[in-house]
């Protein structure tokens, strides 16, 4: 009784501390200790084996995507630093117009993020922008928010194959498919995601211009805004699209040539490479966000003078990011040590229920308690997942249903991701957070479970 309140404290916890901002370091040590002292668990082997070590330790999981994560903030950084990023928003803003704005945004983050280019230099990116664009239209800065969460932080993170985002990549390497597993389930929860977020927040901007409601302006707009810098400086979008472009093709080249013929016999260096991509889901979409970097560099001039300055600072950028899924993943290797956790795996997985619903409400429960979709994966990877390919779920339809689930729940209020969003965009949760419910919580639960009726009514459920 005492372990089970005690885990719902430190889960209580580790919520209400990240919502008053509260270094996720600190906050996810506190609370493992708190889960640690009320389960009876020794205070030496919680902080030196459980939360650094084993196989959801905060240090095991950073030192498995270090690489990824690397690679993934150098070539965001490239992008940002070379305006390639800032001449395809440009671009787009130029073909559509301020009278869609939200499309604008939505299609921005969703190409950037699809791209290889990682959320966080996504939003910084494109939040100056929009700035012009809200003023213009006299767009509510919290639809906004919504509509560049709907193609940075959903289907694009999680349900598009082919991309090099981390969730993919945590399913890839954990089930030993690759970053198309279950392309089609994929494609078909994006359009869901994508349609119904777009024609939530394009139906709030409708209710905001009837009700009077428009862009209200503080001064940490003004200083965003000084980000933009001259457009004139931006590359031509062309050239700017060839950096992501190149980056997919390296990650889609080696699918595609192994479907055109079977080089499974086959000895040769080209055939041995083709296999090495399938058999390295880490290193493969690493390598192909370098590759992109170093194209960055071939064709914007204003990179060869910086290119140990980009690629420094890139490092840097990626850690943070790094260690604050780690952190959670590690008080995530606590909480799998308690009774109450096994008793939950225990009950879920004997549940009355389809396996795929049992996949989606197990992925969904985990991501919701750590608050991070990332941690929630691979926490659910780790623990969960061999169970269901025991029950005959195929490994791509599993990869896929297991991201999209790790996308939903995830975003509630002490998220980290929805956090730093409303940081950048001086917004609160009392203002934003409605709706940024509606786009990255409740339309993935629902894209999700389409995904499986649709999986069902096939028979492949």
């Amino acid at each position: 009784m005492l372990g089970n309140f005690g885990l719902l404290l430190g889960l209580g916890l580790l919520i209400f501390m990240a919502l008053r901002g509260v270094n996720i370091f600190i906050a996810s040590i506190v609370c493992s200790l708190v889960v640690a002292v009320t389960n009876g668990m020794l205070i030496p082997r919680t902080l030196l084996e459980h939360y650094p070590a084993g196989q959801l330790g905060a240090f095991t999981f950073a030192g498995r995507f270090f690489l990824l994560f690397l690679c993934g903030a150098i070539f965001g950084k490239a992008m940002a630093t070379s305006q390639a990023a800032k001449s395809i928003a440009l671009a787009i803003t130029r073909s559509l117009g301020t009278r869609h704005t939200l499309l604008v945004g939505m299609i921005v983050c969703a190409l950037l993020t699809y791209g290889g280019v990682v959320v966080f230099v996504v939003v910084f990116t494109m939040y100056p922008l929009g700035i012009t664009l809200m003023r213009e239209a006299n767009l509510p800065k919290r639809l906004w928010a919504a509509a560049t969460s709907v193609g940075a932080g959903t289907f694009t993170m999680t349900a598009l194959p082919g991309t090099p985002s981390i969730h993919n990549v945590i399913s890839a390497s954990s089930l030993g498919t690759d970053l198309f597993a279950g392309g089609w389930i994929g494609i078909f929860a994006a359009l869901i995601m994508a349609g119904l977020g777009m024609w939530y927040v394009e139906r709030g901007w409708k209710v905001a211009r009837a009700n009077g409601e428009g862009f209200v302006e503080n001064a940490q707009d003004r200083r965003m805004e000084q980000l933009i810098g001259d457009p004139n400086d931006a590359p031509p979008w062309h050239l700017a699209l060839v950096p992501m472009v190149v980056v997919l093709g390296v990650i889609m080249l080696p699918r595609l040539l192994i479907g055109m013929a079977d080089w499974s016999e086959s000895e040769s260096w080209f055939a041995e490479a083709l296999r090495f991509s399938q058999a390295q889901p880490i290193i493969w979409p690493s390598m192909a966000l370098i590759i992109g970097s170093l194209v960055c560099i071939v064709l914007f001039p204003s990179m060869r003078r910086k290119i140990a300055q980009v690629f420094g600072q890139g490092a840097e950028d990626s850690i943070m990011p790094l260690f604050n899924t780690a952190a959670v993943i590690g008080f995530g290797g606590v909480v799998t040590q308690t009774a109450g956790f096994g008793e939950f795996a225990q009950w879920i997985l004997g549940a009355d229920l389809p396996p795929l619903l049992s996949v989606f409400a197990s992925a969904s429960v985990v991501s919701g308690i750590v608050g991070s979709s990332t941690g929630g994966l691979q926490i659910f990877m780790q623990t969960l997942a061999p169970h269901y390919l025991e029950m005959g779920i195929q490994p791509e339809i599993l990869h896929r249903i297991a991201a999209i689930a790790s996308g939903g729940f995830d975003s509630l209020p002490h998220c980290g991701a929805v956090i730093a969003t409303f940081v950048i965009m001086g917004l609160s949760h009392k203002e934003a957070y409605k709706d940024m419910f509606v786009v990255t919580v409740a339309i993935p639960v629902i894209a999700c479970l389409s995904a499986i009726g649709l999986l069902m009514l096939l028979g492949m459920g």
